[in-house]
């Protein structure tokens, strides 16, 4: 029974094969936007894809035909996970038909690709950024549209993904400290743009306390003549810190760094004296 169900089963799958061969090598225009359809209906969507994108580079059609076919094959690409293809059909379908049915739906799909391109944060951002942009157009554009608090968590979400990759280049800056230069400098230049830039990140305190941690360990490691400018920064970066993540799981060593610093300026403060 078991045999026969499976000598079936490859009898269908090879008639369907030759079926949707036989509609790319000869099915007329209809046929193939009618069959392409069924396939996506079905979640067939590379066989969908290739039909319909034949259509569409064709120019098969006009009007609303041409319109549901371009639609439909950035819909295919998307249920592939075809992210790429996806966001490119999704706009060239926006820029034929500005004022379509589905403009709405795929200028936020445009935005939404690429966010779900966007790979890990130690890895190039270009898709992120990309989403971001996206997505502020489609709430510009649609700004009473049903997903406009949607694409700003998705903006939020990115841009801490963002943050964080610039908190992973301050932390590496710190980590290779006096290496072929004073990194610490680096680091704590790195983490204070980024501040500047997304103030309101997530990653907030991990930046505010990095930059503290950089800056004593560049007081300790600085020339006699810089030890008590560099000391009092350290604390003046302490005040801020404390302040306002007072609750901080770094906090105590926060208060060490800021105990230490107050040591080192009060004995510098002597040895001028002497």
């Amino acid at each position: 029974m078991k045999k026969t169900v499976s000598i079936l089963t490859l009898v269908l799958v090879l008639v369907s094969c030759s079926s949707y061969q036989k509609l790319l090598k000869n099915g007329n225009n209809e046929e193939r936007f009618t069959a392409a359809k069924s396939y996506f209906l079905s979640k067939k969507y590379q066989k969908a894809s290739t039909l319909l994108n034949d259509l569409v580079v064709a120019n098969a059609f006009s009007g609303k035909k041409m319109e549901e076919a371009m639609y439909l094959l950035a819909e295919s690409y998307l249920g592939d996970k075809d992210y790429y293809s996806a966001s490119d059909s999704y706009a060239e379908y926006i820029k034929s038909f500005p004022r379509g049915d589905y403009a709405k739906d795929a200028k936020f799909k445009t935005a939404y690709c690429y966010y779900l391109d966007s790979p890990d944060a130690r890895l190039d951002q270009t898709s992120t950024v990309h989403a971001i942009n996206a997505f502020t157009e489609y709430i510009q554009v649609y700004p009473d549209g049903e997903k406009v608090q949607e694409a700003y968590n998705y903006i939020e979400e990115l841009q801490n993904k963002l943050a964080y990759k610039s908190y992973l280049e301050a932390k590496l800056y710190y980590n290779l400290g006096l290496y072929l230069g004073n990194n610490y400098r680096s680091a704590i230049i790195s983490a204070q743009n980024t501040l500047k830039q997304y103030p309101e990140t997530k990653y907030r305190e991990d930046l505010s306390f990095l930059i503290l941690k950089a800056k004593y360990a560049e007081a300790k490691h600085s020339v006699s003549e810089l030890y008590s400018e560099r000391f009092s920064e350290v604390i003046d970066e302490y005040y801020k810190y404390s302040s306002e993540f007072q609750n901080s799981k770094n906090i105590k060593e926060a208060e060490h760094i800021f105990v230490e610093a107050k040591k080192q300026t009060a004995k510098t403060a002597t040895e001028k004296q002497q």
